[in-house]
């Protein structure tokens, strides 16, 4: 590996990026820190450079806040959190092998601008929906991408992990070396200890472009075929479902897959960073409704013209769309929003996802990012969520009936044999989530083994797995 390097961010790009991290709650009396939903709790961070040291008894350790429910907030009975935002360098890279190790608070964005561009080009193995997450995030939720069906989870790509467990002890684990750590830290929503350092292993590119291929699908049953079918013809794949429209057309949307450009079929300039656009204030409650939510579905089904479309297109667009919008989280309002993600297993057969939408819809779920996916085989964390299947997420404004709602959707995916992603989660019940999850008591007695007595903790472990308050 090369010698260590400071990953440099300017200074006008971080103040961009925590902003939204911590806002002022009970008329700016108390500070209050948040989830990407916006569902907040009394706390604040603490940053430093020396993540090492910044654990050092803290409750939770908390990345850039990506995570939409109450996985990265502190627990009732603390009001503090380590941040590793800025504990953000790349400490060595091997070129010839992609192996690349850094701390935890090296965010995916940075990692995009340093290895997109170079020659040969790299990127991480697994891309998530937002490039606004940090490495630690990244093991912490086991994320997945659009490549699921063809690379797994991050953590299948992870060689080593460097952690502060709750004794106070830094440990390096792996496959190897306290195996089981290293297992339940995979998808472990940061449970079993700081993530301090990971080291993993970078995947090259033709070229830092896309091609992408579009197409207009005209009902949900249709839409399951063709996404079988692009995920055995291309590497990226995922699916943007209109779920109120009921009837013939229920499940209609576009599909979306692509693969890395090769150089002869792409611009030989690197892309340009993208202008953003940024939603200003937070907007009343009452702007989306089912009605504006219908009327956008509309329209994005209907200006896709022609039913297929391809061509190149720039890497953000194509693997972050929603990142072109700083604070789009404003969009719903000061109760905000929860994001529902579930998976279905396969052998819960093809009309599993029709019975999914149909109990939505009936229950007027209305939701103006329904996005669909292709997953592969369960990965080795264990409580990564996805398994062989599919797996639908949809953003619910908070209203008054939104626990009735997840209550009754966790029903149908528990008769599924399905199970809901934990990053995104902020109102499962206890009880269904033991039901959903029967790798938990292996995970519970890894954490007995390292922290018995629960030192490290979150609100979502509380509300959840019944840790301490």
């Amino acid at each position: 590996m090369s010698r260590p390097t400071r990953v440099a961010v300017a200074d006008d790009e971080k103040p961009m990026r925590l902003r939204w991290l911590a806002r002022r709650g009970n008329g700016g009396a108390e500070p209050t820190i948040a989830g990407w939903g916006r569902l907040g709790v009394p706390g604040a961070e603490r940053r430093a450079e020396d993540l090492a040291a910044l654990t050092a008894g803290a409750v939770l350790t908390r990345g850039l806040g990506r995570s939409y429910g109450d996985a990265s907030l502190p627990p009732p009975s603390a009001r503090e959190v380590a941040s590793s935002v800025l504990a953000d360098r790349i400490l060595a890279f091997d070129p010839a092998t992609g192996l690349l190790c850094a701390e935890a608070g090296l965010s995916l964005e940075t990692l995009n601008r340093i290895f997109l561009p170079r020659t040969p080009g790299f990127c991480s193995p697994v891309l998530p929906g937002t490039q606004y997450v940090t490495l630690g995030g990244m093991v912490a939720a086991d994320v997945h991408g659009k490549e699921h069906h063809v690379r797994g989870c991050f953590g299948r790509h992870v060689e080593r992990l460097r952690l502060r467990v709750a004794s106070g002890e830094i440990v390096e684990c792996d496959r190897g070396r306290h195996a089981d750590l290293f297992a339940a830290t995979l998808g472990g929503m940061g449970l079993t200890g700081h993530i301090l350092e990971v080291t993993f292993r970078l995947q090259p590119i033709p070229s830092p472009w896309v091609e992408q291929e579009t197409r207009r699908v005209p009902d949900i049953d249709a839409f399951m075929a063709a996404l079988e079918q692009s995920a055995r013809a291309l590497p990226y794949t995922v699916g943007w479902i209109d779920c109120l429209t009921r009837g013939r057309h229920m499940g209609r949307g576009i599909l979306i897959g692509g693969r890395w450009a090769e150089p002869g079929e792409a611009p030989a300039r690197p892309p340009r960073a993208r202008r953003k656009l940024a939603v200003p204030f937070e907007l009343p409650s009452w702007a989306l409704s089912a009605l504006t939510v219908r009327g956008f579905n509309f329209g994005y089904y209907h200006k896709h013209r022609g039913e297929r479309r391809a061509g190149i297109v720039h890497p953000d667009s194509f693997f972050h769309p929603l990142d072109a919008i700083l604070h789009w989280n404003r969009i719903y309002g000061p109760r905000g929003f929860t994001q529902y993600q579930c998976v279905l297993p396969r052998e819960a057969g093809p009309e599993a996802p029709r019975r999914f939408l149909e109990l939505l819809t009936s229950r007027g779920g209305a939701s103006f990012l329904c996005v669909i996916k292709d997953c592969g085989a369960e990965g080795e964390g264990l409580l990564s969520f996805p398994l062989r299947g599919v797996s639908i997420a949809l953003d619910i404004p908070v209203r008054a009936d939104t626990q009735a709602l997840v209550d009754t959707l966790n029903e149908h995916v528990l008769e599924a044999g399905g199970r809901v992603y934990l990053a995104k989660d902020a109102f499962t019940r206890a009880e269904h989530y033991r039901r959903m999850e029967p790798r938990l008591e292996r995970f519970l007695e890894v954490r007995d083994r390292w922290d018995p007595e629960r030192r490290i903790r979150s609100a979502l472990s509380v509300r959840l797995l019944g840790d301490p308050p």
